[in-house]
């Protein structure tokens, strides 16, 4: 480790418990961090990262995780935090299947259980400077590519997110150089992250309409499909404001129409070929490249491969 030097790196920790901030706090002086925030709540600590973007955060996490994993999953998304790339390292008494399971598809880097020595805890974060995973988008996961999640990343590019600890730890480089750098490596990073998610969630959006093609809908009901639908087309029309993809406005507008009145019950047929329609469109917007053929024959093939696995799972009940 005396290769790397820590007095430079703004660290923050969460956790509610006192005697745990002041052990990791403590843990991370012996390695020769200097420069630590601690924080015993998630509203404070969201704040933080907004206030003062760290370069790596230790955060703890509660039974499930659940809160604590969709706090980091909203900031991985860009939407709590002005770097969403920040190292992220889960600390926990408790190794449990649903934790682990809320770790993973929050985005955060690792997870290690207490009590961690010094030794331990430098290695990880050594691993995180020298050896950080690159980074994958989908339509709901930004964070280190798990490779044996196939599923997951599957036509997914890679790219290797901003590192701020890495560039003053490892790379040493004057506070003006870093300012510099990690604006110009986010700006690219943050139009890589938008950019794929439109692109991702523009898809999905035609995949669900697809499924829900058939599935009776009961006026009055929004099922999960077509809530999900409803909440990645005001994503995208939030994104896609004031960028060059301002025109998927107008068509998340008709989208969201459509789903109104399928929800409300108003004449099926119509209400679903407007919804396509409105899909397809919105979705060539993000992909100029292909044809109208060309986009369903790629949306067919993956609602194939879902209903399968439907029928699969269906037996296996």
């Amino acid at each position: 480790m005396s290769r790397l030097s820590f007095d430079s790196v703004d660290v923050l920790i969460y956790d509610p418990v006192r005697s745990n901030r002041t052990a990791t706090r403590a843990t991370l002086y012996a390695l020769g961090f200097r420069r630590t925030e601690t924080v015993s709540t998630l509203e404070a600590f969201v704040g933080a990262l907004q206030r003062n973007p760290p370069d790596i955060t230790l955060v703890e996490a509660h039974g499930d995780g659940g809160e604590l994993c969709d706090t980091i999953q909203q900031m991985r998304q860009g939407s709590t935090s002005y770097n969403p790339f920040i190292v992220i390292i889960v600390t926990a008494w408790e190794k449990s299947t649903a934790l682990i399971n809320r770790v993973v598809s929050s985005g955060a880097d690792d997870l290690i259980l207490r009590p961690f020595s010094t030794a331990q805890l430098g290695a990880r974060i050594e691993t995180h400077i020298d050896r950080r995973k690159s980074f994958v988008i989908t339509t709901d996961y930004v964070g280190p590519d798990r490779s044996k999640d196939f599923s997951r990343g599957a036509g997914a590019e890679l790219f290797d997110p901003p590192n701020s600890l890495k560039m003053k730890a490892k790379d040493k480089m004057s506070s003006e150089a870093i300012a510099r750098k990690l604006d110009a490596d986010l700006k690219e990073a943050r139009e890589k992250l938008t950019t794929e998610k439109l692109r991702r969630d523009s898809f999905q959006i035609c995949i669900l309409w697809r499924l829900m093609q058939e599935q009776a809908i009961v006026a009055g009901q929004i099922p999960p499909d077509l809530a999900k639908l409803l909440t990645l087309t005001k994503s995208i029309e939030t994104r896609s404001r004031d960028t060059e993809f301002q025109p998927a406005v107008e068509w998340c507008v008709s989208v969201m129409a459509a789903a109104e009145g399928l929800s409300l019950g108003v004449d099926r047929n119509a209400s679903m070929h407007l919804l396509g329609h409105g899909a397809l469109s919105l979705h060539q917007v993000f992909h100029p490249e292909k044809s109208a053929a060309d986009q369903l024959s790629e949306i067919d093939a993956t609602v194939n491969i879902i209903r399968a696995r439907y029928q699969v799972e269906a037996l296996a009940s």
